[in-house]
């Protein structure tokens, strides 16, 4: 039997057990009730039905504790089974009442089926909670046990997949541990290639940049020796066009005094020849009046001295005017 059957028996008894004290308490107090009340005064018969409450409530009370310390598997002693001794006697005693002292005895044989049921129950009731008691202890006893035996295996199982676990995890650290002095010995050595390569590109990147600091060094010497030479040259060519531009404007000059000398002798000669006999040409008159012009002659000696009217000359005169005057400004502004 199983711990559900237990469960579902001691239901099954639990339930037959209150209907059977139910039904008796309802059939007592029926019964009981008009022995009271024929037994008490008639101002006190409202209190007949308080006897077998009490005296059932009394049986309630055996029958729950006895089922509480039999499930618990405990024992009262002598005074509970007094107790449910003497609630049986008093309820069968209350239930033949009036018929035992009609003196019809299958009054007291039909009233003592509900009284001695209840009584037969309450001990059938003990004795099968103490045995199905027995029963869940056994059951739980053998199902402990086995809890144990599994418990047991379960535990020398888990030791030995732990001592297995902790000869696996030994191997594997001494795998490991193998594994990181190869990998520190290749660490070690990759790091003295970086180092030696590193120092060799060092060595190189020297090199390099020294060859590049010397190329730069010479670069700038020989910028600078291009830019002082052609600093030089430039020099020399700045000497050389002021130079050439001294002698052009001496040259200038001298071509300018000889010109000035030309012009003042041809003035000279033009003003000495003297007025002349007949009108002289057109462009040797115009010469003539420009040498008075600059000589600063009146126009009518200018008149004279070309042979041409002096309305002639005074607008040649003025012509002059005008030229002189519209060729300041411009060697003015190119003197400035």
């Amino acid at each position: 039997m199983n711990r559900v059957q237990i469960r579902s028996s001691e239901r099954a008894l639990s339930v037959g057990t209150w209907l059977i004290v139910g039904g008796a308490m309802l059939y007592s107090v029926l019964t009981v009730t008009p022995l009271m009340a024929a037994h008490t005064p008639a101002e006190w018969r409202w209190t007949a039905p308080i006897l077998p409450l009490v005296v059932d409530a009394a049986v309630v009370i055996v029958v729950r504790l006895d089922s509480v310390l039999a499930r618990l598997g405990g024992h009262g002693g002598p005074w509970p089974v007094a107790l449910r001794w003497m609630t049986g006697t008093m309820t069968l005693a209350l239930n033949i009442g009036v018929s035992a002292l009609a003196g019809d005895l299958v009054g007291v044989a039909v009233h003592a089926v509900a009284p001695l049921l209840l009584i037969v129950t309450a001990e059938a009731g003990l004795a099968y909670r103490r045995a199905l008691t027995a029963a869940v202890l056994a059951v739980e006893a053998r199902k402990h046990a086995e809890q144990e035996a599994r418990e047991r295996v379960a535990a020398e199982r888990a030791e030995r997949e732990a001592r297995e676990r902790r000869e696996r995890e030994r191997e594997q650290q001494q795998a490991e541990r193998e594994q990181r002095e190869h990998e520190a010995r290749l660490a070690r050595d990759e790091a003295d290639r970086q180092e030696r390569i590193r120092r060799e590109e060092q060595a190189r990147t020297e090199a390099a940049e020294r060859a590049e600091r010397e190329a730069r060094e010479r670069r700038e010497r020989e910028r600078e020796q291009q830019q002082a030479e052609r600093e030089q040259r430039e020099r020399r060519a700045e000497q050389q066009r002021e130079l050439e531009a001294r002698e052009r404007a001496e040259r200038e000059r001298r071509e300018r005094e000889e010109h000035a000398v030309q012009a003042e002798r041809e003035r000279a000669a033009l003003l000495a020849a003297g007025p002349p006999a007949e009108k002289l040409p057109e462009e040797q008159a115009r010469k003539t009046v420009r040498a008075a012009f600059a000589a600063g002659l009146p126009v009518r000696v200018a008149a004279e001295l070309s042979g041409w009217s002096v309305g002639w000359a005074s607008t040649r005169y003025q012509e002059l005017k005008d030229a002189n005057t519209s060729t300041a400004p411009a060697l003015e502004g190119a003197t400035s």
